[in-house]
């Protein structure tokens, strides 16, 4: 019998012959768009610009490109934008494989795309192969995968893996050994980013460098064990317990994975979304200020505890994984946006003072429908007396509550604008619409 990386390869080779449905066509191009505001709003910030320092004999030759347009070799575009991708945590988000797919795939794609001067279109068909694939393994994995590992850096590398496969036009048996070579690659733990750290970023650069690898040394000839996914000492036993790989491949080319993704309306780490999104509805219910709030209560998924447990976050990166500073921000501020992590607001005394009337607590029915549902439920109690709860079942920006395109071209300009100025940031925003209709992404080749 197959193994199951020999099926998704057997499927990714099949898929080659069928086109690309326009709904499918459409939402790649949105994933696209969403990735690279986050990317060039991430390229101006370590650990992206110290990675440039630090990999600068890779950098200045080579046809590939880090975000602003230096020239770069593949893997130091695909390490070095995939880290900025995930840097400022705007970044897309496949709800049920607990998994961030565009930051390590759509660099290693983007770089490689750039150096063998392919088409637009090939690389919107690799992006879609590596979402597909990598969203498969990341659900399957599930919630006993995701208690200690960072699925963008563990599951991500599969998705930059199958996407340059793709690129590359490996057939079935090559296609199969990079998957099987870049699982060995598979790394990523969620206590690195547990203190102030630029760990997980690098999860997301060094996922896609390790596809690219793994795909490049499979064209070669490099073999990899092809039952290390499924084996009986294999990644799924090894870091889950005991994953359905028949349920992973049961959907392949039928519901496409790409077309149900999450786009972040908040600046911050996505667990928190719903708490933010619920606090904001109750508060404009209530019709209160942030200085009428005497208490808030959240309820909501472990995971949500556990990831953004920041209590008085010092910096940035902490801020954005403290689920009572987003919250507090937001009833103070009215939205979690860049601003809310500049040093002055992330010492803000009223956001501060009602950090410390903010209580949190995990909702059993909430972490039981966990990863398919991200809820929270709020309560405000108003120092009038007044006490209102209000369950927000879903983020803002989930496939159920999909921000339009409109919202995405907006979000793109707002990430984008400040790094490229706002004419060229709408000429770029204009380009990645039709990027399917470009002859080659090559720069300076007419692309």
């Amino acid at each position: 019998m197959a193994t199951v990386l020999e099926r998704f390869a057997d499927w990714a080779v099949a898929f080659r012959a069928q086109p690309l449905a326009s709904e499918v066509v459409h939402h790649a191009r949105r994933a696209v768009i969403d990735l690279h505001a986050a990317m060039i709003s991430g390229a101006v910030e370590a650990p992206a610009t110290l990675l440039e320092r630090a990999l600068a004999e890779e950098l200045d030759r080579g046809e590939a490109r880090l975000a602003l347009g230096r020239r770069a070799a593949v893997r130091a575009a695909g390490l070095i934008n995939g880290a900025a991708a995930h840097t400022t945590e705007v970044d897309d988000i496949f709800r049920d494989g607990i998994y961030h797919p565009g930051a390590p795939t759509i660099p290693a794609a983007l770089a490689l795309a750039q150096s063998l001067g392919a088409s637009g279109e090939a690389f919107l068909r690799a992006v879609v192969v590596g979402y597909e694939i990598s969203t498969r393994i990341g659900a399957a994995m599930g919630r006993a995968h995701y208690r200690y590992w960072h699925n963008t850096g563990t599951i991500g590398c599969f998705g930059s893996c199958a996407a340059a496969a793709e690129l590359l036009g490996l057939d079935a048996k090559r296609f199969a050994h990079a998957l099987a070579t870049v699982t060995t690659f598979s790394a990523g733990l969620q206590q690195s980013f547990r203190q102030d750290s630029m760990s997980k970023p690098l999860h997301a650069g060094r996922a896609a460098e390790a596809g690219l690898t793994a795909a490049l040394a499979a064209r070669e000839g490099v073999i990899g064990s092809l039952d290390v996914i499924d084996g009986e000492a294999g990644y799924g036993r090894a870091m889950s317990d005991g994953p359905d790989w028949d349920k992973a491949v049961a959907t392949l080319g039928k519901d496409f994975h790409i077309t149900r993704m999450t786009f972040k309306n908040h600046t911050c780490c996505g667990h928190t979304f719903a708490a933010i999104d619920g606090a904001l509805a109750l508060q404009a219910k209530m019709g209160l200020k942030a200085q009428d709030i005497a208490r808030v209560h959240v309820g909501t998924y472990k995971a949500a505890l556990d990831v953004a447990g920041y209590e008085e976050p010092r910096t940035a990166a902490e801020g954005r994984f403290s689920l009572k500073y987003v919250v507090a921000t937001a009833l103070t501020h009215g939205s979690v946006r860049f601003a809310a992590f500049a040093p002055a607001r992330l010492s803000d005394p009223a956001t501060r003072e009602l950090m410390h009337h903010i209580d949190v607590a995990v909702d059993p029915q909430l972490d039981a429908a966990f990863p398919a549902q991200r809820a929270a439920r709020v309560a405000i109690e108003a120092r009038d007396g007044r006490r209102e709860e209000f369950l927000q079942p879903t983020r803002i920006g989930d496939p159920d509550a999909p921000l339009s395109d409109a919202q995405l071209d907006a979000k793109f300009l707002e990430l984008a604008g400040p790094v490229l100025g706002d004419a060229a940031a709408r000429a770029q925003l204009a380009s990645l619409w039709k990027i399917d209709s470009r002859p080659t992404l090559r720069p300076g080749a007419g692309g």
